[in-house]
């Protein structure tokens, strides 16, 4: 207590070294309310025959994602309301996820088919809303128009074309932040650990642990894999490590689902031809090397010197099985992400049976999709892979069933899972009537 009463004492002597007229600090934030936008574009082909599916019925979109919430279009050929007597088509945009009190704007368009550009619009963007923007309470909440267009009208328009319509929907979610004073701005460059991680990898220097693999020998370092892979760190120092941890030997690094009819895909098919991978295990290890020093994929072409995408996904696919069996998620997760994008008729049974049995779950809602297509089932049904998928995972047969009823009934926007559920009444999941702007 004495020494503050000195120190004010000090302060109060020299005060000549004060100015008595400086003004208080002031400083500045600002609040920022903007909109993130994003649009989808919805096709509707076959619309003489969604006739009749029911007044209250709808046909929906794809989920896309905008502003961190899903969203999804409804149609409803026979319209929304009974009183309407399916007088009208009706389309709304809901909100397909978790979400309170989502602030959003929104635009409906039904795409002018003649060329004319003459499209239906109706949309908050670009004028003044005198109650600001509209605002969905929960998930199901939906925004848009009971009496969108008369049938009558809309079957001998130029938004009809082909038996097809197209509608583009752009939402724009209300976001707001604050921001202060910058004081200085410094480009910070992105990590470049995984480069030098692997150009040590490359060098060979302070190397002290070898795998065999075919005869073909690889060197690393310990304590790299032991930091990235706790199969690894419990192999190299764990209490039950190798008792040769100078020099592994690497043994069958293939998953089950590589051996059809006991045949290993070291032999690929590609174009009628066998294209004959020298050493495929060599392979795996190889690009399992790259992804724990580089921390990315490797270029798969390069890899097994063949320029097909089959050959690229068989090797994503391998990769995927080693990376789940040295406890590596982030390269498991990086082999699910390509093998969704690399979806086809020859390798999506064999795929799906590698989602079902290494629990990927995105990547087996994608090639059950992907598969219960009309115009791809009879196609995948012919392939070898079926056949092991029939026997290794019989389970999956039957949400393949369930996949191929929705795409007949025109509901594939339901998922498997019950919080997905939407019932089909414009009603969210608790039951609830949502509010609706006409």
């Amino acid at each position: 207590m004495g020494k503050i009463l000195r120190e004010t004492s000090r302060s109060s002597s020299n005060s000549a070294f004060a100015s008595p007229s400086s003004a208080p600090a002031t400083t500045l934030s600002t609040s920022i309310t903007d909109t993130v936008r994003g649009s989808h574009q919805f096709k509707i082909t076959g619309y003489s025959l969604s006739k009749g599916i029911g007044i209250g019925k709808y046909i929906a979109s794809e989920t896309f994602s905008v502003g961190g919430y899903d969203w999804a279009i409804y149609f409803y050929p026979d319209g929304k309301s009974v009183e309407d007597n399916a007088t009208y088509v009706s389309l709304f945009i809901a909100l397909a996820s978790e979400g309170t009190d989502v602030r959003a704007l929104f635009e409906l368009t039904l795409l002018d088919q003649s060329g004319k550009e003459r499209h239906k619009v109706h949309s908050h963007f670009e004028r003044t809303l005198e109650s600001g923007p509209y605002t969905l309470k929960y998930r199901g909440s939906m925004w848009g128009y009971k009496r969108f267009f008369k049938r009558t009208a809309l079957e001998t328009s130029d938004y009809l074309k082909d038996d097809c319509l197209s509608v583009n929907c752009s939402v724009g979610v209300v976001k707001s932040h604050t921001e202060g004073p910058r004081i200085f701005s410094i480009a910070v460059p992105t990590s470049n650990m995984g480069q030098h991680f692997g150009q040590l990898l490359e060098s060979g220097k302070g190397c002290d642990v070898s795998f065999e693999v075919n005869g073909e020998i690889f060197t690393a370092h310990k304590l790299v894999l032991a930091a990235r892979s706790p199969v690894f760190r419990a192999q190299l120092f764990g209490p039950m490590k190798d008792q040769n941890t100078q020099c592994i030997k690497v043994e069958d690094m293939e998953a089950p689902v590589f051996k059809l009819n006991k045949l290993s895909l070291a032999i690929w098919l590609w174009n009628s031809q066998l294209v004959c991978c020298a050493q495929p295990y060599s392979s795996i290890l190889q690009a399992l090397l790259h992804v724990i020093y580089w921390d990315s994929l490797p270029d798969m072409q390069e890899l097994t010197g063949l320029n097909s995408k089959w050959a690229t996904t068989l090797m994503a696919q391998h990769l995927l099985a080693a990376a789940d069996r040295y406890g590596l998620e982030r390269l498991r997760l990086m082999c699910e992400a390509s093998l969704c994008e690399d979806v086809a008729i020859n390798t999506v049974a064999t795929t799906l049976a590698l989602a079902e049995q290494h629990h990927c779950f995105h990547l087996k809602a994608a090639c059950l999709k992907f598969i219960a297509r009309p115009e791809n089932l009879r196609a995948v049904m012919q392939t070898d892979g079926f056949e092991y998928l029939k026997e290794s995972c019989p389970a999956v047969l039957t949400e393949l069933l369930e996949y191929v009823a929705r795409f007949t009934q025109h509901s594939d926007f339901m998922c498997k899972h019950r919080n997905d559920m939407m019932i089909l009444d414009g009603s969210d999941i608790n039951g609830r009537r949502v509010k609706q702007r006409l």
